[in-house]
């Protein structure tokens, strides 16, 4: 899983949630996973 500094270009893909789990966030794409990504 690729982490990266800001979700937000993640964000701008149609179908993603944005998921925070303890301090992390979670960016999941259920159609496309290899678009999956976390911060922190």
């Amino acid at each position: 899983m690729k982490t990266k500094s800001s979700l937000k270009s993640a964000k701008k893909r149609g179908n993603v949630q944005l998921i925070r789990r303890g301090k992390r966030v979670f960016a999941i794409d259920k159609k496309n996973p290899r678009f999956n990504a976390r911060q922190g």
